[in-house]
């Protein structure tokens, strides 16, 4: 039987550029604005037929917080969406009180990405699924897309893997790793969907909902290992709700079977919830699915072994680095990976915690960069990194940083890191 890998290298090349980023979720597109406006020919690879990943597919809204007190801890790119977003009025939701203002539209973000990135100057090709990688020396020679095309060869002088489960980073050979220590699971999945027609003005409180809740899941008409029902996230439009309100346990989303019953039970669990939601819940009675989300969100799957691994001790301690590139304040937010309860850990007010270049350069790989949740970092801090504000960030010094090391011929890990965050500095970055 032949070798896979020696019917890849037989492919002619389709598609060639300076910098190649497989996934345009919120740091893939982070990384190819980045990487084109720093002049690099930069080529966009995304699975769906828009960007946007988690905020678009995966209908996770609203953005997590990206302000730790007074302090903007990320900014750039992700602020220049966030400034896009309001001149087209579609930011913010009904709590005035919310400086960050951190709902948004998706329909109207789908496309402002596809407009912001187009602008950067780079090149998008959607519908089209990674599914394997040649590597040789340390250097990704090619990436392998499936697409209606047929079976395609991309080569690039930098890859940026912003798949999300570092889908190339793996298959070119990179270490990584899954799950807490004790046992390796990973955090649980949710399928997020959207109320319409909910009369709002009489949602009872998110307390009162759980009383009516506990005793439904008690009889067992509803399956589902959430201790409680999340609160009402309300949308950018009337009536509408937005619900993180499944849990899909024990499940790897590096795997296809478990990929599809993990849709599967999202689906179900959203049937029970919505037939509570109308029979129990005052503000339901009219009410009806608005959308389901696209795609599953899963929380964690792998985490390349990178040049430095960020921890939990790093979070604790606000770490500050001078390889600095990035930045977070988000709590630490791990969801039982056994169903039960959540994990919370918050950064103090006005504090961060840096994430070092040395996060994004996976060990063994010269013309390799990682960015968005599976950069190098343990379980814990993990469940601080992985949400979307700091996720566009990393791709914005993933992009900025590929752009440099294609341009000067260099290997990522050689590239001048003073120099990339004066870069960062003057995009807009918060550093």
């Amino acid at each position: 039987m032949a070798d896979p890998a020696d019917i890849y290298r037989t492919l002619p090349i389709a598609h060639r550029a300076d910098v190649a980023v497989i996934g345009g979720g919120p740091a893939g597109f982070g990384a190819a604005v980045a990487a084109a406006e720093e002049g690099a020919d930069t080529l966009l690879i995304e699975r769906w037929g828009f960007l946007g990943g988690t905020a678009t597919a995966g209908g996770v809204n609203p953005f997590m917080r990206y302000m730790s007190g007074d302090v903007v801890v990320n900014a750039g790119v992700f602020g220049r969406v966030l400034e896009a977003l309001d001149a087209r009025g579609a930011r913010g939701g009904r709590d005035t009180t919310d400086r960050e203002r951190r709902q948004f539209d998706p329909e109207v973000l789908k496309i402002l990405l596809d407009e912001m990135t187009l602008a950067a100057g780079a090149r998008l090709l959607f519908h089209s699924f990674m599914v394997d990688a040649i590597a040789s020396d340390g250097r990704v020679e090619r990436a392998v897309i499936a697409n209606k095309s047929g079976l395609q060869a991309v080569e690039a002088d930098v890859f940026i893997d912003a798949s999300g489960d570092a889908d190339l980073a793996a298959r070119a050979g990179a270490e990584f790793e899954m799950g807490r220590d004790e046992d390796g699971l990973c955090q649980p999945m949710s399928l997020f969907f959207r109320t319409a027609g909910v009369d709002t003005d009489r949602l009872p409180t998110y307390e009162q909902i759980n009383e009516l809740y506990l005793p439904e899941k008690a009889a067992g008409r509803i399956d589902n290992p959430r201790d409680d029902v999340h609160g009402a996230i309300f949308t950018t439009h009337p009536g509408e709700i937005t619900h993180n309100a499944t849990r899909i346990l024990a499940h790897d989303g590096t795997d296809a079977v478990s990929l599809t019953d993990a849709e599967l039970q999202g689906r179900r669990q959203i049937r029970e919830l919505m037939a509570f939601f109308k029979d129990k819940v005052p503000g339901f009675e009219n009410a009806y699915i608005g959308s389901i989300a696209a795609q599953i969100g899963v929380r964690e799957t792998r985490r390349v072994i990178g040049d430095y691994v960020l921890t939990r001790d790093d979070f604790e301690q606000a770490a500050k680095f001078d390889d600095a590139v990035a930045r977070g304040c988000f709590s630490i937010d791990i969801h039982s990976p056994t169903g039960h309860g959540l994990y919370g850990q918050r950064m103090p007010a006005g504090d961060w915690y840096d994430i070092p270049y040395r996060c994004l350069t996976p060990q063994g790989f010269d013309n390799l960069l990682v960015a968005g949740r599976p950069i190098s970092c343990d379980h814990y801090i993990h469940g601080s990194l992985r949400v979307m504000p700091i996720a566009v960030s990393t791709g914005e010094a993933a992009g900025a940083a590929a752009a440099m090391a294609a341009a000067q011929h260099l290997p990522t890990r050689e590239i001048d890191v003073a120099a990339l965050r004066e870069r960062l500095r003057a995009r807009g970055a918060s550093l």
